[in-house]
């Protein structure tokens, strides 16, 4: 059985609903979800309100913690590979594994464990064979 989590919305025992209320008859209150799996803030929160509170809450201290980034990005024929798959349906055919340039639309033929390494492409965009 999965692990019981909570929402980590900062507002979520705000929100009148009745999954949120606990307690005896004569003296409900209102609690934060809690749940084995969530479906927004990357699982963490219950809802599209307790993410956005979240984010309204912590989402600049996050940006800051993490990185903010202070100059564009900017995609070239060096870092625009990402790896693909093409599948086939028809019988007696195999699917293909191939990177694909998407600045150049070139294409270069790998195998499927280099489709299933991850070190293939670095984290820039790179082609790393």
């Amino acid at each position: 059985m999965s692990e019981l989590k909570y929402c980590q919305g900062p507002k979520c025992h705000t929100y009148d609903t009745k999954d949120r209320k606990k307690g005896p008859k004569d003296n409900k209150r209102n609690e934060t979800r809690r749940r084995s799996s969530f479906h927004y803030l990357g699982g963490n929160a219950c809802g599209i309100y307790c993410e956005r509170d979240w984010y309204n809450t912590f989402g600049n201290r996050a940006v800051d913690h993490f990185g903010r980034i202070t100059e564009p990005k900017v995609l070239t024929q060096d870092n625009a590979w990402r790896v693909r798959r093409s599948w086939n349906y028809e019988r007696g055919q195999h699917d293909t594994y191939y990177a694909y340039n998407y600045l150049t639309e070139e294409r270069r033929p790998i195998t499927e464990q280099q489709y299933n390494n991850d070190n293939i492409i670095t984290e820039d965009g790179r082609l790393a064979i």
